[in-house]
């Protein structure tokens, strides 16, 4: 009877392990078998497009995760007002998180198109001034894809925060207040240590994740101008589609390994960590 259900059990397991393989196992490892050959990173090296956008990708990184989580914070305090017309508008305001990217950034690069676009026709109507041509300047084009991710994702990171506001016992506020710990002080010294693992681990996926990003530099600025806001998403699919040198667009992908690793070696631990401590 052992040896029946055994039977049963491996033959209900090989479609799933074969569905596995055929599309996880098999594509990861034949694109890892892609740039494991060192020239192809001695000529990734020496492309100055790709030191550039190894440049763009650290401060599209950087300013875009610690800028939308810093604010996504702030804003979940505000949220957890108990005012009708504040819950209203945190349904508006998670709307931007809940629209699809490519349709979302393609309004942004509209808005920022020439005189015809919304932004600089605001500046003129408003101010008699004749706004920039955005993606003429590399650090404008290269602020606008920061802003456009910011904007995407700052509702969701606020209401995880949000969801971590109202997960601290109303009794530790009680307390605070009786001590006269209100205000900025309450938030220094009780909420944000409280939320400091989230914080952390919020950190880390939200980098993990703008690493990982191709859809703002592509549909915002589209790496103009001349291609010199590209980030290491946008550049691997270049070299990949543009180039047909899918090898070097596998190698500029994995060149992002050695800070990828120990992101998530860090965030793993970190899981644990508050496992533990639940």
């Amino acid at each position: 009877m052992q040896g029946s259900e055994f039977t049963w059990a491996v033959a209900f397991l090989v479609p799933y392990a074969a569905v596995f393989f055929v599309f996880a196992v098999y594509p990861i490892g034949y694109g890892l078998a892609m740039g494991l050959d060192p020239a192809l990173y001695a000529e990734l090296y020496q492309d100055p497009h790709f030191a550039r956008s190894v440049i763009n990708t650290l401060v599209f990184v950087g300013l875009s995760v610690n800028i939308t989580l810093f604010l996504a914070l702030l804003l979940s305090g505000f949220f957890m007002r108990r005012r009708g017309w504040i819950k209203a508008l945190l349904v508006v305001y998670v709307l931007p998180w809940a629209l699809p990217a490519v349709p979302a950034y393609l309004s942004f690069h509209w808005m920022l198109i020439g005189e015809q676009g919304l932004v600089n026709g605001l500046l003129a109507a408003l101010f008699g001034i004749d706004g920039p041509i955005w993606f003429n300047h590399r650090g404008l084009a290269l602020a606008s894809n920061i802003v456009a991710h910011i904007w995407k994702w700052m509702p969701f990171w606020t209401v995880v925060f949000l969801a971590g506001r109202m997960a601290i016992p109303e009794e530790i506020h009680d307390v605070a207040d009786i001590d006269g710990a209100t205000g900025v002080r309450r938030f220094v010294h009780v909420t944000f240590p409280l939320l400091a693992n989230l914080y952390l681990v919020s950190t880390l996926l939200a980098t993990l994740w703008t690493l990982g990003d191709y859809t703002a530099a592509q549909f915002v600025s589209g790496g103009a101008p001349a291609l010199s806001t590209d980030v290491l998403a946008t550049l691997a699919i270049r070299y990949a589609f543009d180039s047909a040198q899918p090898q070097l667009g596998v190698a500029a992908t994995l060149s992002a390994l050695p800070v990828l690793i120990p992101i998530v070696i860090l965030l793993l631990r970190r899981v644990q960590t508050m496992e533990v401590q639940l």
